[in-house]
């Protein structure tokens, strides 16, 4: 009895999970961060009870896609605008952030990128990260380049 009681709510289980789960991908772009013909801003994946959203790369271009800031700790207060901006797309911020991976031409600014990255993040629960130092980015002008996986819960 107790065996077929299991496969019971397993296939209960699998049977609503696809039914909610029919579309598991959701691809947005936030009106308020610079649109690259060709490149999605970010993809959502439903993952149940909440998704997990992936973000492009993000770089301190505003809006129009003119750059924001000459100094690392400028250009990561508009990296992160950008990464909070398309977060709010799905009804989240940046302290869903679980994951961050940071590209920047100068390691030695560190201690600047973190003091801003500190005001998104969530200091209770910080992100796994992974910092890279680069010998350039897509432009020479860039200082720093921020990807980000987030989960925010559905409702």
């Amino acid at each position: 009895m107790k065996k077929i009681l299991v496969l019971l709510c397993t296939a209960t289980f699998l049977f609503s999970f696809s039914q909610k789960t029919m579309n598991p991908v959701e691809y947005k772009s936030s009106p308020k961060v610079f649109n690259i013909k060709g490149l999605s801003q970010s993809v959502s994946i439903d993952c149940g009870n909440s998704k997990m959203i992936l973000l492009s790369g993000q770089v301190s271009l505003d809006s129009e896609g003119n750059l924001v800031g000459n100094t690392i700790e400028e250009q990561t207060q508009q990296v992160f605008k950008n990464i909070d901006n398309i977060l709010k797309e799905y009804g989240g911020t940046g302290k869903d952030i679980i994951k961050l991976v940071i590209y920047t031409t100068d390691i030695k600014k560190t201690p600047d990128f973190r003091k801003v990255r500190d005001l998104y993040v969530s200091l209770q629960n910080p992100p796994v990260s992974s910092l890279v130092e680069v010998s350039k980015l897509f432009r020479d002008d860039v200082l720093i380049e921020v990807e980000a996986t987030a989960v925010i819960k559905n409702k």
